[in-house]
């Protein structure tokens, strides 16, 4: 498996590098895509080894994984790896998504986060779990994490698939997409989910609700 690291970063100066560096243990590469950001994102990026793409202005998220992507399906890798820049996703745990996938188990295999009321913001708690019970609905597949941007994903799959999404409704795009494709899914109970010292860019109502709307098109319209 040659797998490599996209991460989507908005004004992450705080994390980057140990995000970078982490995953850099564990894959072959890593791609940082700066969406724009006004602090040193790109430079402590760069610095920590990773391949930095830069937007000049803020585009959203999925703006951002479309760009790292037209980069990364260029080059020899046989897997993609998301995970977020904000260290909600421990690096160290990347290897328990790589093992599922070289056995076999999975074209996609998805990270589920332990939602925790007690150490988790009201706003995402509720919304991640009504979200994803509703989305594992539409989709036909149980998934209790459906907005985890943590997924190894076969890259053949990535480079058949027509991408629209430019904000968060790009992890529901992709997971819809490579369902309706016929990939296998393969789910990864993961343990760290942090939120000290990190501030989220969703603005949960609206992104919501936007990505709600949105997968209806994506499951039932769109190509």
């Amino acid at each position: 498996m040659v797998v490599c690291a996209l991460i989507a970063a908005f004004n992450e100066e705080a994390h980057i590098a140990d995000v970078v560096a982490g995953a850099a243990r564990h894959v072959s590469s890593v791609v940082v895509v700066d969406d724009g950001s006004v602090d040193a994102t790109a430079a402590r990026a760069r610095a920590a080894g990773a391949v930095v793409l830069r937007h000049q202005a803020n585009l959203g998220k999925g703006c951002a994984i479309r760009t790292g992507l037209g980069y990364a399906l260029q080059r020899p890798c046989s897997n993609i790896l998301f995970l977020d820049a904000d260290l909600q996703h421990d690096p160290a745990e990347i290897p328990l998504l790589v093992a599922r996938a070289a056995e076999g188990r999975g074209d996609f295999v998805l990270a589920e986060r332990a939602f925790k009321r007690d150490t988790m913001p009201a706003g995402r708690f509720y919304s991640n779990v009504i979200g994803s019970a509703i989305l594992s609905q539409l989709i036909g597949v149980q998934v209790a994490d459906t907005q985890s941007g943590f997924r190894l994903v076969r890259a053949g799959l990535l480079r058949n698939l027509k991408l629209t999404g430019t904000g968060y409704e790009i992890d529901t795009e992709i997971l819809i997409k490579v369902i309706r494709a016929g990939a296998e899914i393969d789910l990864v109970k993961v343990q760290r989910l942090q939120y000290a010292g990190t501030s989220s860019q969703v603005r949960l109502l609206r992104d919501s609700l936007r990505t709600g709307m949105l997968a209806v098109g994506y499951r039932y319209l769109s190509a």
